[in-house]
């Protein structure tokens, strides 16, 4: 069974952490969300507040096959702003691991000069940090192991594009049977 971390911090974009979250957990991965504070209780940015499974300080993350890094502000800032956070998505990338990284959350690639020269997107308003990349106005890119997408629009999109690196295509298309899709 594939595990995946999806990283939570507060103001986090509702639908790009939880379409993920909801996506892979119908195909049978083991999907853990974790919250970046000491408390598991994290505010979306919709004002929506979600109970994580688990907080960075219980577990360690590094054993995933995937990890997720949602937009919304002020969501991706306060990742990006995480030092444990940017050590984990360095181990993820060091190690061939994937990483998926959704409408801001790709500047905390940028930021921190992380997969530097691979193919991406990301919200248009983040764009002109993507100057060591191969910037793409595409609504989901896939570079080997990391996949970004645009924005919350893209979010089952986004998620499909998780799902399709993880879990063979019997599995998707059930899903996609099941959300009449």
């Amino acid at each position: 069974m594939k595990k995946v971390y999806v990283l939570l911090a507060d103001g986090f974009e509702l639908i790009e952490a939880l379409t993920p979250v909801d996506v892979l957990r119908r195909g049978g991965a083991d999907v853990i969300t974790v919250s970046i504070t000491s408390e598991k209780d994290i505010m979306s940015a919709q004002k929506v507040l979600v109970k994580a499974d688990t907080t960075l300080k219980e577990t360690d993350i590094k054993d995933g096959d995937m990890i997720v890094l949602p937009g919304g502000n002020p969501g991706y800032i306060n990742l990006g702003n995480s030092n444990e956070v940017v050590e984990i998505v360095r181990f993820y990338a060091a190690n061939d691991k994937f990483i998926g990284a959704i409408c801001g959350a790709p500047s905390i690639l940028a930021n921190h000069d992380i997969a530097s020269g691979k193919k991406v997107t990301c919200h248009t308003s983040i764009k002109g940090l993507m100057k060591n990349y191969q910037y793409e106005e595409k609504n989901i890119v896939k570079d080997e192991k990391l996949i970004t997408g645009m924005g919350a629009g893209h979010s089952l999109a986004f998620a499909f594009n998780l799902a399709e690196v993880l879990l063979d295509s019997d599995t998707i298309n059930q899903i996609k049977t099941g959300m009449e899709l």
